[in-house]
């Protein structure tokens, strides 16, 4: 479900699967638990084994990208698939500059 990497000041989580509401709620906990205790620069949320998402995914990520401006840092969504990035640009996430 997820896997996470630190290195070089960035924390990459490697999303896998279904992101619907209860997968997100445990995704969250993860990765907000990482980002407090290493207080990365960047946190990069790779979407590219993510199978589905719901609205949830978009909460996800917009939680995590106030998160991170709390502790000084950025936040970027990376590999997203094609079926998944419409999602992501008509929520208005293209307009925070998170999308790669």
């Amino acid at each position: 479900m997820l896997r996470t990497e630190y290195k070089n000041n960035i924390l990459t989580a490697y999303i896998d699967g279904e992101i619907d509401h209860d997968s997100a709620a445990k995704i969250r906990t993860r990765i907000d638990g990482a980002a407090q205790s290493l207080k990365p620069k960047l946190l990069n949320l790779d979407f590219s084994a993510v199978s589905f998402m719901d609205s949830s995914g978009v909460g996800l990520v917009m939680g995590r990208y106030r998160q991170m401006k709390l502790i000084g840092g950025a936040l970027r969504v990376v590999n997203v698939p094609d079926r998944l990035y419409r999602i992501f640009a008509m929520s208005g996430l293209e307009a925070l500059g998170v999308l790669r």
